[in-house]
């Protein structure tokens, strides 16, 4: 058999060329249209300010850079704006902010295939989405696709804006950073401060701070502010940085596979303090459970730490190795068990009236910790 070939990543790889672009210095070496989303927002808009700085000076920013609200936006103003030549620079900068392709019309979605096929090589557009999710077509599962103007849209136009977009566009989808690349930033970010951490320090802030920039910058300025010497411990980071969800819930389900009641009580009752959506903190633990599921499931079949990894697509092995961890003080009896009960929970919290979710959340927590043949639902 030959040898397979090596996957390639699209997205990254747009995103690496737009990259270089930038870090060439010359502004003709960019291309005409641009779309700015995903999940990563510090990177997305940082590399939206470095569009800025290549091509618009700043003495001639009334003249060359233009930022447009999506809400609205006829195609013939934008085309308009498109077609002004720079002053005392090589390109201009138009930014779309927030432009919704799912909700266009057929004649729109028309008139912005021909702009994008006809953008003045003199002219960068970047269509950048922060409120409004980047689509061409309304999700599916949800109220039937309707244009802008009333009349029910044709699929076939959204072919042809899509296609646009392949050859004219490119979509650079900012998804968050690979561990390795993301414990080298949060390194530079304390360097920057004074301050140092290794990278196992790192990756558990990561793993109670989670791993998007924007929140991340926030927790190494206060945590920096905190730390009166040079290092930063992982003490440091419990006693002043704010867990995300997701960490939380891995201390409840930690708890409670422990059979440590009274802690999965005191994480339920600051979750319920801080005033955290009842179903929002039942998805999190239902996740947890799974996770911990899964890992006896692996160790069950003698699979290891990068098998949990790839399934559940993590970026670090530090998650998996305390995954594993819990998985060994439970069975896989009591793993299914006790999902089970949180998707038991899930349903009647979504379909029951007259519930209190909060104390059902306190309930659940009283049946896990009793065990199966013991726990009875109310």
């Amino acid at each position: 058999m030959p040898p397979r070939k090596p996957k390639t990543d699209k997205k990254a790889d747009t995103v690496r060329a737009f990259r270089a672009a930038l870090a060439s210095g010359d502004p003709n070496a960019v291309g005409r249209v641009y779309v700015f989303h995903g999940e990563e927002t510090w990177l997305r808009d940082f590399y939206l300010g470095e569009l800025r700085k290549l091509l618009v000076p700043e003495a001639f920013s009334a003249f060359n850079y233009h930022r447009l609200d999506g809400a609205g936006l006829d195609i013939r103003e934008l085309s308009e704006i498109a077609e002004a030549m720079p002053m005392m620079a090589d390109r201009t900068l138009i930014v779309v902010a927030d432009y919704d392709m799912s909700r266009l019309s057929d004649g729109q979605r028309a008139a912005l295939c021909t702009f994008l096929a006809d953008v003045p090589e003199w002219c960068c557009v970047a269509f950048h989405y922060d409120t409004v999710p980047y689509r061409l077509t309304r999700q599916k599962d949800s109220e039937p696709e309707e244009a802008s103007d009333g009349a029910p849209a044709k699929k076939s136009a959204a072919r042809d804006l899509k296609k646009a977009l392949d050859t004219y566009a490119q979509v650079l989808d900012f998804a968050p950073l690979g561990q390795s690349e993301l414990l080298d930033w949060i390194a530079a970010q304390f360097r920057q401060r004074g301050k140092n951490i290794d990278r196992r320090t790192a990756e558990y802030l990561v793993f109670t701070c989670g791993n998007l920039m924007d929140g991340l910058l926030q927790e190494i300025g206060k945590i920096s502010d905190y730390v009166g010497g040079a290092n930063v411990t992982r003490r440091d980071i419990d006693d002043i940085a704010d867990p995300v969800l997701s960490r939380q819930a891995f201390d409840l389900s930690n708890a409670v596979s422990a059979g440590n009641y009274d802690a999965a009580a005191s994480v339920l009752g600051d979750l319920l303090k801080m005033q955290t959506v009842p179903y929002m903190i039942s998805g999190a633990l239902g996740k947890e459970l799974r996770r911990l599921y899964t890992a006896r499931l692996a160790l069950d079949y003698g699979r290891g730490q990068e098998w949990l990894m790839d399934i559940w697509n993590m970026k670090s092995g530090y998650p998996a190795k305390l995954a594993l961890s819990a998985a060994r003080r439970t069975s896989t009896a009591w793993c299914a068990w006790a999902v089970r009960q949180c998707e038991i929970l899930d349903r009647r919290m979504k379909s029951e009236r007259g519930i209190d979710p909060a104390e059902e959340l306190k309930f659940l927590l009283v049946r896990l910790s009793m065990g199966p043949g013991k726990a009875q639902y109310r």
